[in-house]
């Protein structure tokens, strides 16, 4: 047998330990894999959307790849401890220290091989369907067709293999100081007994507090600008609730005699402290990197709701122009308008109205007033009921819920115009039909006729049509040019509000995928965390229990214990991130005024249900190993 072939089976032999750094390496590779056939996928070659969307795609692969570095590596160290005895016996037998940094190399470099080539291989048999889901959530110009990635490929396979080539070394030079008695006492060496102290016991529960308090209670200006520290303090609260506060309070449980000696409790306290000392870097790591996933997924897919709610107001007019005194380019700006849609072969019916605004006694602020029948008029080509008015009564129109509050300032009591006219407001309604996103007080044809001089007069231009929304939006981009939908002058204001609307989608749809994807990659990242952790205390939980099976333990008390055990392993941090989670994506419902309570209520049950089922299955699999250690 070869040096090698040694190293390869070495690799088969510590398949157990190796299977979840292997498939979640293989689950990263993926990852980039996709992101990088979306960024090099030709038909994002064209347009400047088109091109926002490879370079965002592009960014984020890079993003992904500098975190799959620090995973690699803490996941490779966290193996290496579990194997220091066996390497100590190794070089025992004469394995040379070069000869055993050799070894870790190439079974690191056969594990990152086999994780790149899997990856892109399910990368491309899943290919197309990626692409299909892509092409869904992201607002492209162009259809993504199958192709044959080859450039995704090349530069998958030489940044990964550079990367496990890298921890490689990383980890052959980790190994060089290790003596060889360290490295054959490693499982022997004795614990010191954990200690808290309350004082940073007091500042975690300190930290949290303040930073619970600020997010939730401070005004939005002041909790977005102490955003930073607030996320600091978490992290430091989160550190010394694992390492401080846990093992004060498992101290004190201990101190309870009753409850010590209750049934199997002596079993579990008994070492728990240590584990919890132990483990309480992964615990900060996994409750970080899960609130990161759960807070990324949860925002993106709670701000849906403010998307379709901006969606109503395309109802309107699909094109307004607002021209004011002074606009010299009234004409022009029509005519570009009208030939644009010509030029696309789209019919339409063109609305022109006088908009007057008026002052009043009641409000510091000229207010637009239209008769009925100039409403009427305008909201005729949207299918809108004609609204009928007499005497003083007076209904207030808004394009949308946002302006509700303006129009129930007005609606308090009546309105006075400059001349002494009283306007009696009756109702609020909200419509499609009104013009420059206003307030607008609509009266009858003779009050309207009373008013008088105007304050401010502008000529609105509204157009609608009946063309399909991608041959509108070729339109519109021919129309705007640069702008995003809105184009203002100092006189004048040409808006598009369905290109303006496909803009932010565009953007969403951007953010949306990258989120989605990275969060899963945190999620699963954390996960491996913690199947790692509890693998590498799998030889001294067998040892003792098969100690302890000798005094009588039953499988049913068995499993109680191991089955707390392991739960608390994994449902501490994630518990712990689902708060953490909770209390950040209230603060984002606060500070963009909107109800997201359903939406996370979805994210967090999701990732709560995936985590549980994968405790069950790991739970399974453990739990099977200590028995068969007992027979």
């Amino acid at each position: 047998m070869t040096f090698r072939q040694f190293a390869f089976n070495n690799v088969l032999r510590n398949k157990r330990l190796y299977a979840a750094y292997f498939l979640s390496s293989m689950f990263t590779v993926m990852i980039f894999f996709t992101f990088a056939v979306f960024a090099y996928h030709p038909a994002l070659n064209g347009t400047d959307m088109n091109l926002n969307v490879q370079r965002a795609l592009s960014v984020s692969k890079w993003l992904i790849y500098a975190f799959s570095f620090f995973f690699v590596l803490y996941s490779m160290s966290a193996f290496l401890k579990t194997r220091k005895r066996e390497f100590g016996l190794l070089m025992l037998q004469g394995m040379s220290p070069g000869q055993l940094r050799k070894m870790v190399f190439l079974e690191n470099i056969c594990i990152g091989t086999g994780a790149t080539v899997g990856g892109i291989l399910i990368g491309l048999v899943f290919a197309k369907a990626i692409l299909l889901i892509g092409e869904n959530i992201l607002v492209l110009d162009d259809k993504l067709n199958f192709y044959i990635p080859l450039q995704a490929v090349g530069i998958t396979v030489v940044s990964f293999l550079a990367l496990f080539i890298l921890i490689s070394f990383f980890i052959a030079t980790i190994l060089r100081s290790e003596s060889l008695i360290s490295l054959i006492r490693s499982q022997r060496a004795p614990k010191s007994e954990p200690h808290a102290s309350i004082w940073l016991c007091a500042l975690a529960v300190i930290l949290l507090a303040i930073s619970y308090g600020l997010s939730l209670f401070a005004d939005t200006g002041i909790a977005f600008q102490l955003m930073w520290l607030i996320i600091l303090m978490v992290g430091i609260a989160t550190y010394l609730l694992f390492t401080q506060l846990s093992v004060y309070v498992i101290r004190a449980l201990k101190n309870r005699k009753p409850f010590f000696w209750r049934h199997t409790n002596m079993l579990l306290l008994s070492d728990l402290s240590y584990r919890m000392k132990d483990n309480a870097r992964t615990f900060f790591l996994v409750a970080m990197v899960s609130t990161v996933s759960f807070c990324a997924i949860g925002t993106l897919y709670g701000l849906q709701p403010l998307l379709n709610r901006a969606n109503g107001a395309t109802d309107s007019y699909p094109i307004v122009y607002v021209s004011e005194k002074g606009d010299t380019q009234q004409q022009a700006n029509v005519q570009r308008v009208e030939q644009s849609l010509r030029d696309k072969g789209i019919s339409y019916q063109q609305v022109r109205l006088t908009l007057n605004r008026y002052k009043l006694q009641t409000d510091s602020e000229a207010r637009m007033i239209l008769s009925a029948s100039m409403f009427n008029q305008a909201s005729a080509l949207l299918g809108q009921k004609p609204v009928q008015l007499q005497g003083n009564h007076t209904l207030i129109a808004i394009i949308s819920d946002a302006r509700m509050d303006t129009a129930n300032q007005l609606k308090q009591k009546d309105i006075v115009t400059n001349n002494g006219i009283t306007l009696k407001p009756t109702q609020i309604f909200v419509s499609p039909a009104v013009p420059n996103d206003s307030v607008a007080l609509i009266v009858s044809d003779e009050q309207y006729a009373r008013l008088g001089k105007p304050a401010e007069v502008t000529h609105t231009y509204m157009w609608q049509t009946d063309a399909s929304h991608k041959v509108f939006i070729t339109a519109a981009k021919q129309i705007m040019g640069n702008n995003v939908g809105l184009e203002v002058t100092d006189h004048s204001v040409l808006e598009i509000p369905t290109y303006s609307l496909y803009i932010v989608q565009s953007l969403y749809g951007i953010a949306l995928f990258i989120g989605l994807f990275i969060g899963i990659v945190f999620f699963v990242s954390a996960g491996s965390f913690l199947y790692f952790r509890l693998y590498s205390d799998l030889d001294e939980d067998k040892q003792k229990f098969r100690a302890i099976a000798k005094l009588g333990l039953t499988n049913r008390e068995l499993n109680k214990v191991l089955t707390r055990q392991i739960a608390l392993l994994f449902f501490a941090p994630i518990v712990v991130a689902l708060v953490h989670g909770s209390i950040a994506l209230a603060t984002v419902a606060r500070l963009f005024n909107a109800q997201m309570a359903t939406q996370f209520v979805i994210v967090l049950s999701i990732f709560s249900l995936i985590q549980i089922v994968y405790f069950f299955v790991v739970r399974f699999f453990y739990i099977k190993q200590v028995r068969e250690a007992l027979h």
